[in-house]
């Protein structure tokens, strides 16, 4: 049989097929030219993520530009905490827009010409009527048309003059706004005479009190990818209907035409995407700022130790679909899981503290343990890690009375410390009141020490475990999901969505016991607690006397078998 030399073709999404059959015509001259565009209007969640990734991705794909460009055109909603918190997160997840920083507010004369040609043409006029009553009585239906305003056919001059007196701040909110003169029976309702400027006396972040009018959205956006010379200006699929909008003003003023292109947005479970919803939950005080580890919010999937990296194989794995799905957020947990699991250190923590007295080891004795930094890592090396007579372990490592297939310590057994010994339970403490354990004592074999052990003993577990003298006690914060129901929105009409946030996502551990050198652990940085998670520093709470751990994410997918067992 000849040998196959055809070389496996690249699976590419159906955007980058557009992009290289753009390029193959010489359509756009064979240039790649994106634009993230976000409004700074609150701080950016995973589905942004996806977006960035994918216009910078795109960009870097094919050797082209990616301009970062800020959509603030509403300055009642936006502001400089924004802005910076998203060239923070664009920054932090690895894209550099280097000296292509744009905001739709340096082309606000150029637009405002924009508009005075419109107008010229007899292709926009001023309406008076309020946005209510256009809405109510003039745009029609789906299925009915609408009918022409009575300003509609306006001169061209009175036109021009109630434009400059608007953008003079002559009139008040409402009084008036700018329509596109199109076509009141549009079958798309977005055609029908929308609005292009509305009046708003409100102080902007960037241009200050100038501008007394603002671009709306469909107005700018298109013709300020134009003005960047954008080639494929990517928008998630709500964007489609307005296409045909976003061509009309841009074939009508006869100017560089780039072309839009949808792809569906990020939907997770368990999860809310809408900046509505976020904005609610922040200023509801449900959640402890727009950074809280339990929001999807970039800020907080950083603060709670997801990776860059994660994030970005995480949106290489959804791909680009064409229409609408929902992704199950275990794939996102799934994939911190495994970047940390190569690169994390292992460290020894004891959440739940329970005190083991070990009778037969001498009380002023200590060892220094040899320990494996990261199995994952051949290079990784090893620590000293303290031990003692008095350990810590996790009190659901102790049973009284365990059943068949408990093979953690209990009375009687044999367990080995990892790092360590072999140890035997030979005795208890517990209060008489309330049941609880309060410490465990037992004996250890010198003989059986890791490493050196040459008994041939056999044990069914190994525990992880924090010397008592030597451990670093600090606060703990289990994260878990926000929701408790797959679609937090999906709720009976007049209840309120909240009700399904989980009353159970966040637990915060005062004391947990941690392996003493966590207290030199550094932000940014996260740690295997072995046995318990992925951990890594907060970098709200923590102070230089105390620093606090957030848990990233469980070694395993609880949820899933939570799930499996409900089913």
């Amino acid at each position: 049989m000849a040998e196959n030399t055809e070389e496996k073709k690249e699976s590419i999404n159906f955007i980058h097929q557009i992009i290289e059959d753009d390029n193959k015509t010489g359509k756009f001259a064979s240039k790649v030219h994106t634009r993230f565009p976000p409004e700074p209007n609150g701080y950016l969640h995973i589905g942004h993520a996806k977006s960035i990734c994918l216009n910078f991705g795109t960009a870097k794909k094919y050797n082209g530009l990616c301009n970062l460009r800020f959509d603030d055109t509403n300055p009642t909603k936006e502001s400089d905490e924004y802005v910076n918190s998203i060239m923070e997160d664009v920054k932090w997840l690895g894209f550099d827009w280097e000296d292509r920083r744009y905001h739709a507010s340096d082309y606000f004369d150029q637009l405002y010409e924009y508009a005075q040609q419109l107008i010229k043409k007899g292709k926009a006029y001023v309406d008076s009527l309020s946005s209510e009553d256009f809405a109510k009585n003039y745009k029609g239906t789906p299925t009915k048309a609408g009918k022409n305003s009575p300003f509609r056919d306006r001169s061209v001059e009175e036109n021009l003059d109630l434009f400059d007196r608007m953008r003079k701040g002559e009139f008040p909110d409402g009084a008036h706004v700018v329509r596109a003169k199109i076509d009141m029976a549009h079958p798309n309702m977005h055609m029908r005479d929308p609005s292009m400027y509305r009046i708003k006396h409100a102080h902007h972040h960037r241009t200050g009190d100038k501008w007394h009018i603002y671009p709306m959205y469909d107005f700018a956006h298109g013709l300020s990818d134009s003005i960047e010379g954008i080639t494929h200006s990517l928008c998630t699929l709500e964007f489609e209907v307005h296409r045909p909008l976003y061509d009309w003003f841009i074939d009508e003023l006869g100017v560089y035409h780039p072309q839009q292109i949808e792809f569906a947005r990020l939907n997770l479970n368990y999860t809310v995407m809408s900046k509505r919803k976020l904005l609610e939950l922040v200023e509801e005080g449900y959640v402890d700022g727009w950074n809280d580890p339990r929001l999807p919010t970039i800020s907080g999937l950083r603060r709670r130790g997801y990776t860059p990296s994660s994030i970005r194989t995480f949106a290489d794995r959804i791909g680009v679909a064409k229409r609408d799905n929902i992704i199950d957020v275990g794939l996102l947990e799934w994939s911190v899981r495994e970047d940390l699991n190569k690169i994390a250190p292992r460290k020894m923590g004891v959440l739940r503290p329970l005190k083991v007295i070990i009778t037969n080891y001498p009380e002023d004795k200590e060892e220094m343990m040899d320990a494996t930094n990261n199995p994952e890592d051949s290079d990784g090396g090893t620590r000293k890690v303290p031990f003692s007579r008095e350990i810590y372990i996790e009190q659901s490592d102790f049973m009284e009375d365990p059943p068949k297939k408990f093979f953690r310590m209990g009375p009687g057994r044999e367990v080995r410390l990892k790092y360590a010994y072999i140890i035997e339970c030979i005795d208890f403490k517990k209060d008489p009141a309330t049941g609880e354990i309060l410490e465990v004592y037992c004996t250890y074999d010198p003989l059986t020490k890791s490493g050196e052990d040459q008994t041939g003993k056999k044990v069914k577990s190994t525990l992880s475990w924090v010397s008592a003298r030597h451990a670093y006690k600090t606060e703990v914060r289990l994260y878990d999901r926000l929701f408790n129901v797959e679609d937090p929105s999906d709720v009976e009409e007049g209840e309120d969505w909240k009700k399904n946030i989980n009353p159970s996502s966040l637990e915060i551990i005062e004391a947990a016991a941690l392996e003493p050198s966590l207290a030199e652990a550094e932000a940014g940085v996260g740690y295997q607690f072995e046995r318990q998670g992925y951990f890594t520093v907060d970098t709200k709470y923590s102070t230089a006397d105390k620093l606090v751990f957030n848990r990233t994410v469980t070694l395993k997918d609880d949820w899933a078998k939570i799930q499996q067992a409900g089913n």
